[in-house]
């Protein structure tokens, strides 16, 4: 939270300094709410040891994000999974919109990288935030859910054999084909 008001205070005083003539015309940019609310939400982020989170525009685009998920249990144990957060400068009042970079075989994530996870849509809150969305994606690799699938193929092999549906996952990490997709190693 004091990250938080040191950067006003930043801005504060370089507005006054350019105000003035002494910021060499420098124009401050004024933070969105959304900008503030996700500040705050990154600074108090608690990730599991398996998630990290990174920024490949630098710091000062906070709205544009990666995560990347290393399971630690379940089908997709020690696999990698990289997602890409983009947030609207009316977050929290709309949701993140979120897509897994990596080619997954999974019942929720379809082969263009949408994401199926109820908060990400009809149940998202204002009160939710980064640090949710990201357990909610972990809980993704340690419970897919075959009840609310994108891949209904994945899904349907899950429901009716779960033995097969780990060997196309295990088949999926390690760079193979499932059927006629080709996943690219990610273990």
């Amino acid at each position: 939270m004091i990250g938080l008001f040191k950067v006003k205070e930043k801005q504060r005083e370089q507005a006054q300094n350019a105000s003035r003539g002494g910021g060499g015309g420098a124009s401050v940019k004024k933070q969105s709410a959304g900008e503030l609310r996700l500040h705050k939400d990154i600074s108090e982020l608690n990730l599991p040891s398996s998630c990290t989170i990174s920024f490949p525009n630098g710091k000062d685009d906070l709205m544009n994000f990666e995560v990347s998920i290393k399971p630690d249990d379940g089908y997709y144990h020690n696999g990698t999974f990289a997602f890409t957060f983009q947030v609207s400068p009316v977050y929290p009042h709309e949701a993140p919109k979120v897509k897994c970079k990596t080619k997954v075989y999974h019942p929720n994530i379809d082969l263009e990288g949408n994401v199926c996870l109820n908060i990400l849509r009809e149940d998202w809150k204002p009160v939710l935030n980064i640090n949710t969305v990201i357990y909610g994606l972990f809980h993704l690799f340690t419970e897919p859910n075959s009840e609310d699938p994108l891949n209904h193929e994945a899904a349907q092999v899950l429901r009716d054999n779960p033995k097969l549906f780990e060997t196309n996952v295990r088949r999926a990490m390690t760079g193979g084909y499932v059927g006629q997709t080709f996943f690219p190693r990610c273990i």
